[in-house]
């Protein structure tokens, strides 16, 4: 076996290249760097008492930075975003040299009530018993320096202060002297009551995930008289979350959060081991930003102290005021009830709010936090997952994941105006687009219901539906064919669905509302066949109200967002219609249809401009590239008004002609419509074009424009369909060739 490479390591590196101490990849380590951790404490009941904190590093955070891919260990940042890692320190750099607890945080372990205060003259007393409950307490530590715990165990000091008493640093003589940290079971002197408590939570011993702290040990210290238990846990190095939010306020301001990509960051990070938890039963109790510790670039759960089972009705219950689910004092904690915590957690690193007091059970407004209204999916995720209904929270860490990470790609495409496509988990790719095929009348194609509602992109089918696969099996049939497989199925939610886009296919209207409404329930399935249904009825308004539904319980779906936004449009709501096209395009330049869209609400609102920079943004390896230029060159040749053309327009509208690939008639129709446009503007305006700026090969004044269109009208007769035709475009021809001698 190798040695860890990394300063101060005793450890041993595995076949598979990782530390079996200090667990991290085992690279040569940069100048000055160690290995260390950093366990955080539980708290009781509604109370926090934190001491000094037990950091490993002192860096602030550091702006986020894009990437493409990560580096690492961790899987922080999904790829999409480099956070600031924090480097490493000397574990016995953060022993405190003086361990008291303020008086302020004194509290009892049992029912919360202030002990251990000053009364007048009286000094305040470090130990003795709660006046209202009877609890024992106390705040000097029971473990001094250079103390041997179950004979392995060697105390260096106290780290920090928790709801079951202090907590230390200790060297394990029996494994290299690894860092290790013990953290009180019971605080009593019942020693059958300890040894119970060490029992129950020895199953915390089987948690293995790479982004929870490690459990090595349990053991009891002391006689039978004073026995306390202890957990016995790996040491992990760096800072809480908590700390690097308070740092970021230190250095530029008290009102100051982490920047919002990298708080998505840390909640999709923290999802994971949730999830691997409630896989296994568990349930976390506990998140908080203190309970979260950063380490180069891994996240890690420190503290399994209010760990239990899912079925445990009977075990204290442990949580943290501001983030602990308002149900779970009556009903106990849950999935959902951890998934909140986790909500109001991402919450608190993002924006600056009041979370313990005026809004310890709700969420600020967006006109409270402007933050939110400058990120509604971000909004509306945080919506769903502080719900104060559990049964309307996300049905998993999994899926919670899946849609914070959908927000991150929003909110990166946002800050940057790059897109961050990925594959949706929900619906299949843009098979056909709609608005996209414009007749020569038109700038951009009109849209109707039906049209939309055929053309949007097929849910996936639900694994979990009894249907399911029946439905898989039929992904290829007909329309015809599926309804008549299905007829005689169980109409599931899944079923009434695919029946609803068979019905609308086949143009049957009538009976897909009639479907529509016979799907009841609040799963977004159910309301995006209400949303289609109504689309295909010519019923915006109650098609937007469905797919709102939908955005709310899918707050990262960019397909549901396209649907919002057709509605809006449908129903004549432009500034709704723009902002929902505008998020699903900025965001994935897959889904054309939303370019096409928001070109169109853009162009309606007088936009030219911006209409035109969408139609080029589309790319060229879509199947609508020259369609899309063609519209923009049509949104400045068929502009109303002319006169408020700028000839850098006309410029850019000729260059962006010569870029595709069109048939010749095409291109000179095209080119007629530039011109005459520039010809309108020159009669109005005069001439604009001082620095010799072409056109189509002409410059913009009135004697080359009319002979660039007499040309382009002559092509258009050579090109003609009938004799009448031919001679029409002849006589414009001769008409708007200038005055010569000859």
């Amino acid at each position: 076996m190798t040695r860890c490479p990394r300063a101060g390591c005793a450890g041993t590196v595995d076949e598979d290249g990782f530390c079996d101490v200090c667990g991290l990849e085992a690279v040569p380590a940069e100048a000055g760097s160690e290995p260390q951790s950093k366990p955080s404490t539980r708290t009781g009941a509604s109370s926090s008492s934190g001491a000094k904190s037990w950091t490993a590093a002192s860096s602030s955070s550091n702006p986020v930075s894009s990437r493409s891919g990560s580096s690492g260990r961790g899987m922080l940042g999904v790829g999409l975003i480099e956070v600031p890692p924090v480097p490493y320190r000397d574990p016995s750099d953060v022993v405190l040299d003086n361990p008291v607890v303020p008086e302020r945080q004194r509290f009892c372990g049992r029912c919360g009530a202030e002990v251990g205060r000053s009364r007048g003259e009286r000094p305040a007393r470090p130990s003795g018993f709660c006046p209202k409950c009877g609890q024992r307490y106390s705040f000097t530590p029971a473990l001094s320096p250079g103390q041997v715990v179950n004979d392995q165990y060697e105390v260096l000091g106290c780290l920090a202060h928790g709801g079951l008493g202090w907590i230390y640093l200790a060297r394990d003589q029996a494994v290299s002297g690894r860092w290790v940290v013990l953290k009180g079971v019971i605080d009593g002197a019942d020693a059958d009551a300890t040894a119970a408590a060490i029992a129950e939570r020895h199953f915390l011993a089987k948690v293995e995930h790479p982004n929870i702290v490690k459990i090595h040990n349990f053991v009891q210290h002391g006689d039978e008289e004073t026995s306390v238990g202890y957990i016995v846990m790996e040491y992990v190095g760096g800072q809480s979350l908590k700390e690097l939010l308070k740092q970021r306020r230190i250095d530029r301001g008290p009102t100051e959060c982490l920047p919002v990509e990298q708080a998505i960051a840390y909640a999709i990070e923290v999802l994971r081991p949730l999830g691997y938890l409630h896989a296994n039963g568990l349930l976390y109790c506990d998140v908080k930003p203190d309970n979260v510790i950063q380490t180069q670039e891994q996240l890690k759960l420190i503290d399994l102290g209010a760990v239990r089972h899912t079925d445990d009705d009977t075990g204290a219950v442990f949580g943290t005021e501001g983030y602990q689910a308002p149900e779970v004092s009556e009903e106990g904690p849950s999935p959902a009830s951890d998934l909140y915590a986790v909500g109001r957690m991402l919450a608190v690193l993002s924006i600056p709010f009041d979370f313990r007091s005026a809004y310890v059970d709700r969420l600020p407004s967006q006109a409270e936090a402007p933050l939110l209204a400058e990120h509604e999916s971000l909004w509306r995720l945080l919506a769903r997952a502080c719900h104060r209904d559990p049964r309307r929270r996300f049905d998993s860490a999994v899926e919670m994941a899946e849609q914070l990470t959908c927000v991150l790609r929003e909110v990166l495409a946002a800050a940057d105006g790059q897109p961050r496509p990925a594959s949706s988990t929900n619906f299949g790719p843009e098979l056909e687009s709609f608005g996209t095929q414009s007749h020569d009348s038109e700038v951009v194609a009109t849209v109707d219901g039906l049209t939309v509602a055929r053309a949007l992109p097929v849910p996936r089918v639900d694994g979990s539906d009894p249907a399911a696969g029946l439905l898989t099996a039929l992904g290829s049939a007909s329309p015809a064919d599926l309804l008549d497989e299905v007829k005689d199925t169980s109409p599931t939610v899944e079923v009434r669905l695919r029946r609803v886009r068979a019905h609308i296919e086949l143009g049957d209207i009538a009976a897909a509302w009639s479907e529509a409404e016979e799907t009841s329930g609040d799963a977004w399935r159910a309301h995006w066949a209400r949303g289609l249904a109504a689309l295909a009825a010519d019923k915006p308004v109650d098609a937007g109200r469905a797919f709102d539904a939908v955005v709310d319980l899918l707050p990262g779906e960019l397909v549901a967002k396209l649907a919002l936004a057709a509605a809006a449009e449908l129903s004549g709501d432009l500034a709704d219609a723009a902002r929902y096209y505008g998020v699903a395009w900025r965001t994935d330049r897959s889904l054309v249809s939303a370019a096409f869209g928001l070109a169109r609400v853009l162009l309606a609102d007088g936009a030219r401009t911006e209409a035109v920079a969408v139609l080029g943004s589309v790319p060229t390896t879509s199947a609508h590239y020259v369609a899309a230029h063609e519209a923009a060159i049509r949104a400045v040749a068929n502009t109303p008004n002319p006169v408020s053309l700028t000839s850098t327009e006309l410029v850019a509208a000729g260059q962006r002609l010569g870029e595709i690939e069109i048939g010749e008639a095409r291109r000179a129709r095209l080119e007629a419509e530039l011109l005459e446009t520039a010809l309108e503007r020159a009669f109005a305006d005069g001439p604009d074009a001082p620095d010799g700026s072409r056109m189509l090969g002409c410059r913009l004044e009135e004697d080359e424009l009319r002979l660039g269109l007499e040309q382009r009208y002559r092509t258009l007769a050579r090109h003609s369909a009938s004799v009448l035709e031919r001679y029409s475009y002849v006589d414009r021809a001769n008409q708007v060739r200038p005055w010569t001698w000859v």
